[in-house]
């Protein structure tokens, strides 16, 4: 339940993050002003011992947010793979957040799938192991099928998550409110949209049944892809709070030495977790949006093995040519055509002047083109890319925020197996060929084709729909017009773009 009440949580996060000593990593990492650290000390320091404990053996950082919950730990693994943001230092404490947390008992776990799937545990499976990897909503156990022997990954819900989770959010909503009525200038960001967001996306991932789906989707639509696999889902092993599927045998990506133990090329791996990830999302429309190390393993012939398919996103197919658009001229270091791309899509108000947000655009690029990876502060580069935005009016777009996320995600990966990729060199041949399909002459005849295909089903109806519409033009009823202002401003709303999301966007280009 949302309300004043939820003060108390947001009190108890900075108490929990001063008593386990993480506020000065924490504020440390994302180099504070002085007027930042004096406000945050002073609202964790005087409650500290109201704070939660957190596992005393587990780093600072990691102590704190595996103790207040769920929705915090989401957070932390996302900046687990920006160590140009955080800092090494705090990105290898992060890190455990992705696959180690602390686990549920196998007791628990198999009353679990009992429930779930109606029978006992030893009638479906021979063996069942203790936890190998423990999440923030759910965790792993390595099993053996009775029936043909197969050995798969049991994935089971944590219990009571949807409580916990749900008392994250509402915390978050609070904290989301109090920064646009205290803060003005933030409104533009449009936090409750991006919270709102945040919360249908995790409420997805608590049913494991649509995740199934969803990794059978995806599995369809990458069946061709060198160099990339995904392990098949058990239909008849999984439901709502259980899922089943192939035990994928590899080392994480995550883990350095594994891989150069393993004799694989990890300049090569670099290049190909980027580039799956921008076919994904262009080619198709739909990717893995949750692609951090802890979801990514290396098999022994060195494919990529992707798993844990609660978060995925999806962009049709205008945005995708809008975001290629602005990909493939910031390749070509065509920066006034970037510009006139986020006019055109209205992502920039229409009263700002294209050549003035052309120059902006320059200043972040041009630095950058050619520039070794580890000598990119990119601290450095948000703080100025926020004041571009803001300078400019742009807002969220939360329709973009899981691609803009993962986008950031990816090329944190990417960059911890290999610091000095170009970024710019691995993306240019996926946009190109995804530009030269779908923005250039074949893109025209395809669309007028389809064009077509709409009219031809529409057509007999077309005469009387266009019949309507001169009636209702020259005599309009009588209607409430509120619904319509209102459906107005959600349009309005749905048309813009900008602030965080798009700092996300070109900072992980970047």
């Amino acid at each position: 339940m949302r309300g004043p009440h939820n003060i108390w949580r947001l009190i108890r996060t900075g108490a929990t993050l001063e008593r386990a000593g993480a506020m000065n990593v924490v504020l440390d990492a994302f180099e504070a002003t002085p007027t930042l650290r004096f406000v945050a000390r002073a609202l964790g320091l005087p409650f500290k011992y109201l704070g939660y404990r957190g596992d005393p053996t587990m780093p600072p950082a990691t102590r704190a947010l595996t103790a207040l919950g769920p929705a915090y730990i989401k957070f932390g693994q996302v900046l687990s793979t920006r160590p140009d943001v955080v800092g090494d230092e705090l990105a290898v404490q992060l890190r455990v957040l992705q696959d180690k947390l602390p686990p549920f008992s196998i007791e628990e776990a198999k009353a679990e799938v009992q429930r779930e799937l109606g029978m006992p545990v030893d009638q479906i499976f021979s063996e069942f192991s203790e936890p190998v990897a423990a999440a923030s909503i759910a965790q792993v156990h390595k099993a053996k099928l009775v029936e043909g022997g197969d050995y798969v990954a049991v994935k089971v819900l944590r219990p009571g998550i949807e409580k916990a989770f749900r008392k994250d959010v509402d915390a978050f909503y609070l904290a989301a409110r109090m920064v646009e009525i205290f803060s003005p200038g933030s409104r533009r960001l449009r936090p409750m949209d991006v919270i709102e967001h945040f919360d249908g996306v995790v409420r997805g991932e608590l049913d494991l049944r649509l995740e199934s789906s969803a990794a059978s989707e995806f599995a369809a639509n990458t069946k061709n892809d060198e160099g990339f696999q995904l392990p098949a889902i058990k239909w008849n092993h999984s439901s709502r709070r259980v899922m089943t599927l192939e035990w994928a045998d590899g080392v994480s990506m995550g883990d350095n030495d594994a891989i150069d133990a393993a004799g694989h090329d990890r300049v090569e791996l670099s290049n190909r977790v980027l580039q799956l990830f921008l076919n994904h999302a262009l080619r198709d429309g739909y990717f893995h949006a949750d692609m951090h190390q802890g979801n990514l393993k290396v098999a022994p012939n060195g494919d990529i093995i992707a798993y844990d398919f609660g978060i995925m996103g999806y962009i049709d197919e205008y945005t995708r040519r809008v975001y290629a658009e602005i990909l493939y001229g910031f390749i070509r270091k065509d920066y006034k055509r970037v510009a006139k791309v986020h006019f055109e899509a209205g992502y920039v108000p229409a009263d700002k002047d294209v050549d003035e947000f052309a120059r902006a655009l320059r200043a972040v690029g041009e630095p950058i083109f050619g520039m070794d990876a580890t000598r990119i502060s990119m601290a450095r580069l948000l703080a100025y890319l926020f004041e571009v935005t803001e300078r400019f009016g742009m807002e969220t777009r939360t329709e973009l925020i899981l691609l803009q996320r993962t986008m950031v995600v990816v090329e944190g990966v990417a960059r911890s197996l290999n610091p000095h990729m170009n970024i710019w060199e691995v993306a240019s041949p996926i946009v190109t060929n995804y530009i030269t399909k779908s923005i250039g002459p074949r893109a025209v005849i395809s669309d007028l084709t389809s064009t077509a295909m709409v009219l031809a089903r529409f057509g007999p109806r077309l005469p009387g729909l266009v019949e309507d519409a001169l009636m209702r033009q020259t005599n309009p009823p009588h209607v409430d017009r509120r619904p319509r202002k209102r459906w107005f401003v959600l349009t309005a709303i749905a048309g813009a773009v900008g602030g965080a999301g798009i700092i996300a966007l070109i900072d992980a280009i970047f």
